[in-house]
């Protein structure tokens, strides 16, 4: 996943990562959230969902902390990174704003 990660977020396109846990129950509330985000940007977003339990190693790279853990990068550089759920609103405004 590593190298294939770093090719995900060199995009062009902005990239949401969500690093999830699959007993994480505020990461299960942000799931159909993001799946509705994605319907709605779909052709301007990647958004990508990283189980930090399978990941360890991308997790502790990024220092995520806590799940979840939503990063958004455009051409490799991190643009903005927040802790727990945010409504679908919330995200779409952030993503607009570094677009």
């Amino acid at each position: 996943m590593k190298s294939n990660f770093n090719a995900i977020i060199n995009s062009h396109t902005p990239v949401l990562i969500d690093f999830y846990a699959h007993w994480c129950g505020p990461c299960k509330t942000l799931a159909p959230i993001l799946k509705d985000v994605k319907k709605e940007l779909e052709g301007t977003i990647k958004i990508i969902k990283i189980d930090v339990d399978k990941n360890q190693a991308l997790a502790t790279k990024y220092q995520v902390r806590g799940v979840p853990t939503m990063m958004l990068f455009k051409n490799g550089k991190q643009l903005w990174r927040q802790s727990g759920v945010l409504q679908k609103g919330e995200i779409i405004a952030i993503i607009n704003q570094h677009s």
